[in-house]
């Protein structure tokens, strides 16, 4: 970046940013949608209507959303990726490109195709029977013939080309797959086995660069060993350090994987620490005017998530808590993540 650009960016990207600001910069950049895969992060109801356990469309998720509905997102409100849809200023919500509703018009400023419980890693996903990167990206290849349907070959050419697409995932990898599994642990240390994920990573986001996806934002794993079911089992009270520096190396990885494809691809290519964000809100949480980081919202805050969270009661104010149940974060650190991302964003789209 260039010195006075970086001159000029630096009070912007020292403080929240603005949303009309954001609008701006989007519409001089032509940034037309938002096209979304990953995991439970970025999953706004696609496992709905999945045979699959790993659904939350049902009380008391959603308890903050618009109308306190429960939409298939684990959380209490929205996700990341619904507030960076809505400060780019098309929609306030990212929709679910499995929703039996969804109209051709809805396709246009972006959809998601994430799946809870996937990850880089295929058998991730047929572990929980959720869909894979690659079954994400045979849907996307769909919503791609809906729209040469509904507005023509070379207006989809453009929408995909000045989309944002998001890749958010990894956490199942670890948590479900290596470490509550044995079969990737007996073949890979873990060590090896973040490089598989880096690799399987690098082949995902070959194929969506050609496919026409030229701008990209991927989101790191959060620090595992914060997370309250992980400290739940492993017997701890303060987090993991074990898991969290797992984390660390294999976020790590991925950004050095991330400057190569990004010179061979000529991609823009941002990355989200949500690591950093997530570990300084629990570590500064009176900055953010969080009181509990230690266990969720919902229930005892210490095991429960999805299925296990059903029908339970929770704290009053979700807004005071870092995480909503024992895996997920709150609406309120989505937000906080969704303004890291679009600072990230807005400068890897000045360069």
């Amino acid at each position: 970046m260039g010195m006075l650009l970086a001159l000029a960016l630096m009070p912007l990207l020292s403080r929240a940013l603005h949303v009309g600001e954001v609008r701006l910069l989007a519409a001089q950049h032509n940034v037309t949608s938002i096209l979304v895969f990953g995991d439970s992060s970025v999953d706004p109801g696609n496992n709905n209507i999945l045979p699959t356990a790993m659904k939350s469309n049902y009380p008391p998720y959603g308890k903050n959303f618009f109308d306190g509905r429960p939409t298939g997102r684990f959380s209490d409100g929205r996700l990341a990726t619904d507030f960076i849809a809505e400060a780019i200023g098309y929609t306030k919500i990212v929709p679910a490109f499995l929703d039996p509703n969804l109209k051709p018009k809805d396709l246009l400023h972006g959809v998601s195709f994430a799946s809870a419980a996937s990850g880089y890693d295929d058998l991730t996903a047929n572990l929980s029977d959720v869909l894979s990167v690659s079954k994400q990206l045979e849907y996307f290849m769909h919503y791609l013939i809906h729209m040469r349907n509904f507005v023509g070959e070379k207006k989809t050419t453009d929408i995909v080309r000045y989309a944002v697409f998001v890749l958010s995932m990894g956490t199942n990898d670890f948590l479900q797959n290596y470490y509550l599994e044995s079969i990737r642990s007996k073949q890979f240390n873990v060590e090896k086995y973040q490089d598989y994920l880096v690799s399987c990573m690098s082949r995902d986001i070959k194929l969506m660069h050609r496919l026409g996806a030229t701008r990209l934002v991927v989101v790191g794993v959060p620090p595992l060993g914060c997370m309250p079911l992980v400290k739940t089992i492993m017997g701890k009270t303060g987090c993991v350090e074990s898991y969290n520096k797992v984390a660390f190396s294999f976020n790590s990885k991925i950004q050095a994987k991330l400057s190569t494809l990004k010179a061979k691809l000529r991609m823009t290519i941002a990355f989200v620490d949500a690591y950093a964000i997530i570990d300084h809100a629990v570590n500064n949480h009176a900055l953010y005017d969080i009181e509990e980081t230690s266990k969720g919202c919902c229930g005892t805050g210490t095991v429960e998530y999805g299925d296990s969270c059903k029908g339970l009661s929770t704290c009053t104010d979700p807004t005071k808590y870092v995480f909503w149940d024992a895996v997920h974060p709150t609406q309120k650190m989505y937000k906080i993540i969704a303004n890291e991302a679009l600072k990230s964003l807005v400068v890897e789209l000045l360069r």
